[in-house]
């Protein structure tokens, strides 16, 4: 860590960009970075806070504000964002990604390159998208994920988004490698499933990476483990 940071810097506000391993969740990074600055410095609390939760089976960047910058959250999260990962054709999971297991196989045969770059395109521009049942958002005072582990159907309200990009490379097919540009609130699980239907058969996201927020990258970010090593070994 090149700076030479204080409690002070941190309580004034600072924009942390981590790389949020697999299988952390966002809140784990937060606590993980809060417990750090506090031992650092004998601090009784420091307010920690990220503009934009990942889930545990994405990777990628993370941004954490720090004291007085927790005001600037909202305007970070509405910021557009990049991913790059891999979604899988030919079956579908509750959850449209790996959180759960294969409840449908389905045919790919038909699915040709012209049909994928089609069904992409058909996909830029404003659109609206349901959230999956596996999801934070809240409905009837209860996170979603929570009925639906209980087999609970609910109705969820589809939600205006836009995807700006949608690039996708079929070499692998059945695996589609791609990279989204997209706004505030997109589920790119959500895109995943979408797409599969489109293709006219099922699909799941098996990989994802957030590679930028604005126009904060990736490649500027440090995991979590090594922002502690960093801070614990800085003046």
């Amino acid at each position: 860590m090149k700076d030479n940071f204080s409690a002070e810097h941190f309580q004034e506000g600072q924009v942390l960009l981590i790389d949020k391993p697999l299988h952390w969740s966002s809140f784990q990074v937060v606590n993980k970075v809060r417990w750090a600055i506090r031992k650092k410095f004998g601090l009784r609390k420091i307010k920690v806070g990220h503009a934009g939760t990942l889930d545990p089976l994405a990777t990628g960047l993370l941004i954490l504000c720090t004291g007085k910058f927790t005001k600037k959250i909202p305007e970070l999260q509405g910021q557009v964002k990049e991913y790059t990962g891999t979604i899988t054709l030919g079956a579908t999971t509750p959850s449209y990604d790996l959180e759960t297991e294969i409840d449908r196989t389905w045919p790919t045969v038909h699915i040709t390159p012209e049909l994928i770059r089609e069904a992409a395109a058909a996909f830029t521009g404003e659109t609206a998208q349901v959230p999956p049942v596996f999801s934070a958002i809240k409905k009837d005072g209860k996170r979603l994920y929570e009925h639906a582990r209980k087999g609970q159907e609910v109705e969820i309200a589809p939600r205006k988004v836009t995807i700006h990009t949608f690039e996708t490379d079929d070499r692998n097919f059945p695996e589609i490698n791609f990279r989204v540009v997209c706004s505030k609130g997109t589920y790119i699980r959500s895109l995943a499933h979408d797409f599969g239907q489109a293709l006219r058969s099922g699909a799941h996201l098996s990989a994802l990476r957030r590679t930028a927020i604005g126009h904060y990258r990736v490649g500027e970010a440090v995991g979590p483990e090594t922002f502690v090593e960093n801070l614990r070994e800085s003046p």
